[in-house]
């Protein structure tokens, strides 16, 4: 019927390079631009930064380039000065997917993230890698959880608390389904990662730590770890039940905010207790 037609562009991926290379500078990239009748880098600037034929890159601009691969779309997305954001969105074009991770060294959360960890008093919340590695937290989370700070870089991680640190792992209530949980959970977003190299390391490294993790490993269980509950004996606090949520950074695929809320009215006050008592005496 008229009035109701939808338009249909079958090229995504080729009008999105093109708005890329359209948008660059070529001075940024040592390039004279004189007696040029267009914007941006040519296609076959592009295509020699990239190290792919320039008839093939024309072809890719214009639908009939077939498939291009990881490493492909990370040339093009280097030859083409992408960020982060402007990467993962090729990377869906092309392939359906996100880009495998890349394992970044571990490093200080933005200023602004550590804020909002703080603006939470009586919630514990933390910021863990890919790996599950703990690179940020609150005060509520040292308070209760446990204080990382005391921790070597290298231990602060999740699965090495669960199997590897006595301390943590008496604080379960009960052990066993948390660190069942936590290794079906670990393997669910292992794979998501597509960083396979990285997760087989430190599988191989908590194995030869611990011949739990190992025999629990290969049962291959899967689970969502987005939501549960945490069970906890605290010292002072006494027996705690946490709700514990999982969300993704922004702009950041290898980061994930873990928040932790108090199960019931007395889990809550128990909390509040303990860390106003606490702050108190600071």
């Amino acid at each position: 019927m008229p009035g109701t037609e939808t338009v249909q562009d079958d090229n995504l991926l080729g009008d999105y390079l093109r708005d890329r290379r359209a948008k660059l500078d070529p001075a940024d990239f040592g390039i004279v631009a004189s007696r040029r009748r267009t914007p941006g880098l040519r296609r076959e600037e592009v295509a020699q930064r990239a190290n792919v034929s320039a008839t093939w890159y024309t072809w890719l601009e214009q639908g009939r380039g077939g498939a291009p691969s990881a490493d492909v779309l990370d040339r093009l997305a280097k030859a083409l000065a992408m960020s982060g954001v402007e990467r993962d969105h090729l990377f869906l074009l092309a392939q359906h997917r996100l880009p495998a991770l890349r394992q970044r060294p571990l490093e200080p959360v933005s200023a602004q993230l550590q804020r909002v960890l703080d603006s939470m008093e009586f919630s514990p919340a933390l910021v863990r890698t890919a790996l599950w590695d703990v690179v940020a937290w609150n005060d509520a989370a040292a308070a209760i959880l446990y204080d990382y700070a005391t921790l070597p870089a290298e231990q602060r991680n999740i699965l090495k608390l669960v199997f590897c640190n006595p301390d943590s792992r008496n604080r379960a209530i009960d052990w066993e389904t948390t660190a069942r949980n936590a290794v079906a959970a670990f393997r669910a977003e292992a794979m998501r990662t597509g960083s396979m190299q990285a997760v087989q390391a430190m599988v191989e490294e908590m194995s030869a730590a611990s011949p739990e993790f190992a025999a629990i490993w290969s049962d291959y269980d899967l689970q969502n770890y987005g939501e549960g509950l945490k069970r906890m004996r605290h010292a002072a606090a006494g027996d705690l039940s946490l709700e514990y949520s999982s969300f993704a950074v922004d702009g950041r695929q290898d980061l994930g905010l873990m928040i932790f809320t108090p199960a019931t009215a007395a889990d809550a006050e128990r909390i509040r207790a303990f860390l106003s008592e606490k702050r108190r005496k600071n």
